[in-house]
């Protein structure tokens, strides 16, 4: 069966699509308002269904000999207990290794973030994903669920626990204290953020995500690798005024726009999915860790 991409479907649904992931449209509204597109035989409730998530075909499987996984816990400085995250790192690990971040979208610790996870131990990290969605219950395995659990999270609290968190991954004690940042869509404006709050971060890789307020880019310390699709008009609308503040507070920084890529193009479990921008911007990152966590 031809995999669907982005290609596959009307523009107006995708960003009706783009709403409804991010809340700013109702199931409802995304299934009325779809319905005009749906021809041949098809309907909005299936245009929705093939836009979604399928966790089937994960690129590093879960019971790889090659990395060593598990659930860690950490404890909130937010009164509720331990955050729950996934832990990968290489299973023939010897000696301390540079440690990384990551920071799901708007859906918790599913499937492909844990994937995400492995793919970077098997380039020789230590990878470490939370949960922020530990306090109501973790990740609840279906992704509207999680998606309306999402907004009900204390968003100070839950910056809080990542901060939190970079400091348990730096304290880890198969780590080498050198920590980066990885995030997506959510993630990659999480990740914007740690790099206004933890000066000792010594790389930040946003994805697509929203961009600090201007007055805190001045705390910014460490170097940022930035990569957002041609087509998020939505997030490219914040770049220039970040970029200014990049500039004049002399933050080294490198922006890739990734032409014709919809927002949420790494993510390959969805018809968004950009297998040569995912491609080209994974080695970038990758490459871009691999040097300043050295």
């Amino acid at each position: 069966m031809k995999r669907l991409t982005a290609a596959d479907f009307d523009p107006e649904v995708l960003q009706l699509f783009d709403g409804y992931v991010h809340g700013r449209v109702s199931r409802r509204d995304f299934l009325a308002r779809a319905a005009r597109y749906a021809v041949g035989g098809a309907t909005a409730a299936g245009l929705l269904a093939q836009l979604s998530p399928s966790f089937a075909a994960p690129m590093v499987a879960p019971a790889d000999a090659r990395i060593k996984t598990s659930y860690q816990e950490f404890p909130s400085p937010e009164g509720y207990g331990k955050v729950r995250g996934y832990l990968a790192m290489p299973a023939d690990a010897k000696g301390r290794l540079p440690a990384i971040l990551v920071v799901h979208e708007n859906r918790g610790l599913n499937p492909h973030i844990e994937d995400i996870a492995r793919r970077l131990a098997l380039e020789g990290f230590i990878a470490y994903a939370p949960d922020a969605l530990t306090p109501l219950g973790g990740y609840p395995g279906d992704e509207d669920k999680a998606r309306a659990l999402f907004a009900k999270l204390d968003q100070a609290k839950t910056r809080a626990d990542f901060i939190a968190a970079a400091h348990a991954l730096e304290a880890l004690p198969q780590s080498s204290g050198k920590i980066g940042v990885v995030g997506f869509c959510y993630g990659g404006g999480i990740a914007n953020y740690l790099a206004t709050q933890l000066p000792e971060l010594a790389a930040v890789v946003p994805f697509y995500g929203a961009q600090p307020a201007a007055a805190d880019v001045a705390r910014i310390r460490a170097p940022l690798l930035v990569h957002d699709a041609g087509k998020d008009e939505r997030t490219l609308a914040g770049w220039p005024a970040y970029e200014a503040a990049l500039r004049a507070n002399k933050v080294a920084y490198q922006h890739f726009v990734y032409p014709g890529a919809e927002h949420g193009f790494n993510n390959d479990t969805t018809p968004r999915y950009d297998e040569a921008a995912a491609t080209l911007a994974w080695h970038r990152t990758v490459a871009f860790f691999k040097e300043k966590l050295a």
